[in-house]
């Protein structure tokens, strides 16, 4: 059964930093498209960031390009988010997904698996 399990949310001060990390089993991770969505109260659940299955493309939103940096580390099944310079509009639940052969710009109807989310506070 595939288990994707987020972790490193907590509470920061608008301009800090986070890191984020999804630890993935059940699942031949390196075939993967591993991507980052969040959902905001009253919110519809957004993009944020992507990195196909090959780790050779990686995408962003719009709103966190720059400050945000998807990466993944095959040996331990894991992918991360590294969350700079955060905004209090950065406040959401995010959420770790995953698809078979993904590709680089995927839609929440895209992805097959989802973690439980890990919520981040960013306070102004």
């Amino acid at each position: 059964q595939v288990q994707l399990v987020e972790s490193g949310g907590g509470l920061v001060q608008a301009g800090g930093s986070l890191r984020l990390s999804c630890a993935a089993s059940g699942l031949s991770f390196n075939r993967y498209t591993m991507a980052w969505f969040r959902q905001a109260p009253g919110k519809e659940r957004e993009f944020v960031a992507v990195i196909r299955w090959s780790g050779d493309i990686t995408d962003y939103a719009d709103s966190v390009k720059g400050r945000f940096t998807i990466s993944r580390d095959n040996a331990k099944n894991t992918v991360s988010l590294q969350m700079n310079s955060l905004k209090p509009e950065d406040t959401a639940d995010y959420y770790c997904a995953a698809r078979l052969y993904g590709g680089s710009r995927p839609t929440v109807d895209d992805m097959a698996n989802w973690g439980k989310g890990t919520l981040v506070t960013v306070s102004s």
